[in-house]
């Protein structure tokens, strides 16, 4: 009886406790939030990596919604050098959410023209100016073709960017810092490559890619310090790609599912929506599956496989499991990639070190 009378005496102080944390919650966060804020304003996630080639996921999912894969979009540290591999839905907010200041981007650099990895360029860009009062474009590196890109987001963004700098002033907001400018390269022959960007230690290749009917489509190799990484944009599986991966310490490469995509299409007819059906019966020919990233993986013999623009959304329990069918058989070091994904590659070294950064 005394135990029984203890644990409801117990019990009722617990409650009563909630309670009082529950009515006085906004008073209790006021006193919470200065120092919580304080340590979001100072945080500086880069400036505790070691040197080195360092990649954060800021979008690992493809066209389709997903509840953690956002638009396709990959940051890249090199020392002390941050740099964007396109710009999908929601990535320059994620890179808020992981406490990557917006405003440190030295250059972004697209794959291709596909909406999925452009539209979140405007965005991208503004936060870029602001976020650190930059006072030059931001450089958007691509093949042919770019320029016509970023001259459309620019005429786009022009208003606000007046808006911007009457709201906010010269100081925060330079009118020489707004919007972008566009690097158009030459796209390299079938299975070649040409460096686009030479800084110091760090050196980036573009690399011919086949999303055949869509061209031009390119790959992004990074080598800095003895340390190399590749992302493959959108692709089949190519010889190039494979050719250029050879002895990566990490291969970044889209990929799509058949089995799951025909699923789908399935449905789609069962339910009458032909134009559904059709789009997705048109995407098998022109993506590479998650066993033959596998094979380049391990015929290329990459430290790592990392798995990005993942087609499609993998909302339901066993998804991922039918996604992943058959690669741990072709190659067993794999991670399938969501948004803050990253991985560390320490300089002069051979580690590969695993982290998130949501």
């Amino acid at each position: 009886m005394k135990t029984m009378r203890k644990r409801y005496i117990a019990g009722a102080i617990g409650l009563l406790l909630a309670l009082t944390v529950y009515t006085e919650r906004s008073a209790i966060m006021l006193k919470i939030l200065p120092g919580a804020l304080d340590g979001i304003m100072t945080a500086q996630p880069l400036a505790e990596l070691p040197d080195g080639l360092h990649i954060s996921l800021c979008g690992a999912g493809g066209p389709m919604p997903s509840t953690n894969r956002s638009g396709p979009c990959v940051a890249v540290v090199a020392g002390e050098q941050l740099f964007i591999v396109d710009a999908g839905t929601n990535g320059a907010r994620n890179l808020g959410r992981m406490g990557i200041n917006q405003g440190d981007i030295d250059a972004l650099f697209l794959t291709h023209f596909h909406s999925d990895h452009i539209d979140g360029l405007g965005e991208m860009a503004m936060l870029r100016w602001v976020a650190d009062n930059n006072s030059s474009p931001l450089p958007v590196y691509g093949p042919v073709g770019v320029a016509e890109i970023v001259n459309g987001f620019n005429q786009a963004y022009a208003r606000d960017a007046v808006h911007r700098t009457d709201h906010h002033g010269v100081k925060v907001a330079p009118p020489s810092g707004a919007g972008m400018i566009p690097k158009s390269l030459a796209l390299p022959q079938a299975g070649e490559s040409i460096r686009v960007y030479d800084n110091d230690d760090l050196q980036i290749e573009m690399i011919s890619a086949d999303h055949f009917p869509i061209t031009p489509a390119v790959a992004y190799k990074f080598t800095y310090k003895g340390r190399s990484l590749l992302i493959s944009g959108d692709t089949v599986k190519s010889p190039g790609i494979e050719k250029h991966s050879a002895g990566v310490d990490l291969l970044i490469h889209e990929a799509l599912s058949t089995k799951l995509v025909v699923l789908m299409a399935e449905s789609a007819a069962r339910t009458g929506n032909s134009l559904r059906e059709k789009i997705f019966n048109d995407i098998h020919d022109y993506h590479t599956t998650p066993v033959e990233a596998a094979e380049i993986a391990r015929d290329a013999n990459v430290g790592h496989l990392l798995y990005y623009h993942i087609v499609p959304p993998l909302i339901a329990p066993g998804m991922e499991a039918i996604w992943l069918e058959g690669v741990d058989e072709v190659f067993s070091d794999v991670t399938l990639g969501q948004d803050g994904t990253s991985i560390s590659l320490p300089a002069n070294s051979s580690e590969i070190i695993h982290h998130s950064m949501l």
